[in-house]
């Protein structure tokens, strides 16, 4: 899995989406809001993550909202 800054990854064991700030090697900083709007950063394994697909009907559906305005 090739990742970069700005992939959005969840860890394989579950939990929310996390964002990819930067990647050395096996290692990769993420960020993530908590549920208080704190900022969490952890530097995490690459083989304890998995990317997140976007969902392209999401992005379409707000496009369409922004249409009827």
């Amino acid at each position: 899995m090739e990742l970069k800054a700005g992939d959005i990854v969840m860890l394989k064991s579950g939990g929310q989406p996390l964002t990819v700030a930067e990647v050395k090697g096996d290692d990769v900083l993420c960020l993530w809001m908590g549920m208080e709007g704190d900022l969490f950063r952890e530097t995490l394994p690459l083989a304890t993550l998995v990317q997140v697909e976007e969902d392209e009907d999401d992005e379409d559906e707000e496009e369409d909202d922004e249409d009827d305005e």
